[in-house]
């Protein structure tokens, strides 16, 4: 199923941070993400399901950076005024709508440049859940979505990286070297 609701905008308060994660200010999207980008609170989330198979998003192409790219299942923003947990609730539905529960893993801290567009510079929390429920993705937000065989899913991140988004590739290696017994607990 597609849900072609627009759910995010360049001009929505983004939380920025200092380098110890404490809240100096807010802007709105787009100025975060402009030339090095200022650093901003997000967060990922990464959905299996019963089998063990990590549903993947291919991004947007009409996301500013990374369009088209492969990641993790969802990633976003916690808005001006509104906690991790309430953003991680509020954009699985949105961008897939899947409700679950989530277990925070690790945050970190990262930057990422796409080309001469912009920067992605972020103390990103993550997270993991299990579902089974249907998806229903956001056609503003995911251009394409599977859940893949995690053997599969190393195998073409190794032979093809260039394919995925680096917060992805950073976080999943981090996954499978530090919390892979708390997936295999899902």
């Amino acid at each position: 199923m597609i849900d072609n609701t627009q759910v995010s905008f360049d001009d929505e308060m983004l939380i920025v941070v200092d380098e110890e994660n404490k809240v100096i200010d807010y802007k709105d999207k787009l100025s975060c993400h402009l030339g090095d980008g200022i650093l901003h609170r997000a967060f990922s989330i990464f959905i299996f399901n019963s089998k063990q198979e990590l549903l993947l998003q291919q991004r947007s192409d009409e996301k500013m950076l990374w369009p088209l790219y492969w990641s993790n299942s969802c990633c976003s923003h916690p808005r001006k005024g509104e906690e991790l947990e309430q953003a991680t609730i509020r954009r699985l539905r949105e961008e897939l709508g899947i409700q679950t529960d989530l277990t925070y893993l690790f945050t970190f801290q990262y930057h990422a440049r796409f080309k001469e567009v912009g920067s992605e510079s972020e103390i990103c929390a993550v997270y993991i859940g299990k579902s089974d429920d249907e998806v229903t993705v956001n056609a503003h937000e995911v251009a394409d979505w599977k859940f893949v065989p995690i053997d599969e899913l190393n195998t073409d991140m190794e032979a093809n990286p260039e394919r995925y988004s680096p917060w992805f590739k950073m976080e999943w290696k981090r996954i499978r070297e530090e919390f892979w017994s708390e997936v295999k607990g899902l």
